[in-house]
């Protein structure tokens, strides 16, 4: 399993030339994002869509 580092030089590498330092700061986050979503799959940190619509019944009252 490649490093942190190691994942982000591929991914600054595949990125075009003129990309901007916004454009990395996106990609980072939502690389992030993702990553942070699988890990609360795995560890069943998650709503089932009938949990969800439930929850928001109430918040919608």
């Amino acid at each position: 399993m490649p490093t942190v580092k190691e994942s982000v030089m591929s991914m600054l590498k595949d990125m075009p030339e003129n990309a901007t330092i916004e454009d990395i700061m996106e990609r980072l986050y939502t690389k992030q994002k993702i990553l942070n979503g699988q890990r609360q799959l795995q560890t069943g940190q998650f709503y089932t869509h009938e949990e969800a619509k439930e929850i928001m019944k109430e918040w919608l009252k």
